[in-house]
């Protein structure tokens, strides 16, 4: 008989949790924030899709920059293809292994 006049004592857990759902405005705001928030984070135009476009961006760019420079090395040696002798006896000696009349080659073996 003594046991209906106490208080019964609750867990306290998630006790602060519902009064906050218990809000409504508190509800309503997470209603919308969630999928917000997740539509911003996770869609076809969302940051980790914005994050993943710019580092490709990045790659392309210097792929790009690396192209023109060899662009521009083989528009140099084209140039001096053109005009100048030794030049073209560089590449002939080097590409196609070509030797003056009377020149003795020299090959070296390398040991692994």
């Amino acid at each position: 008989m003594d046991q209906q006049y106490y208080r019964k004592i609750q867990p306290k857990v998630g006790g602060w949790l519902k009064k906050i759902f218990k809000q409504r405005s508190v509800l309503l705001t997470l209603l919308i924030a969630v999928p917000a928030v997740s539509f911003m984070t996770f869609s076809n135009k969302g940051i980790l899709e914005h994050l993943s476009l710019a580092s490709q961006k990045h790659e392309i760019q210097a792929k790009i920059i690396q192209g023109q420079e060899e662009q521009r090395k083989l528009q140099e040696l084209s140039k001096a293809l053109d005009t100048d002798p030794k030049a073209i006896e560089k590449i002939a000696r080097e590409k196609y292994a070509m030797v003056r009349n009377g020149e003795t080659v020299y090959k070296v073996k390398k040991e692994k």
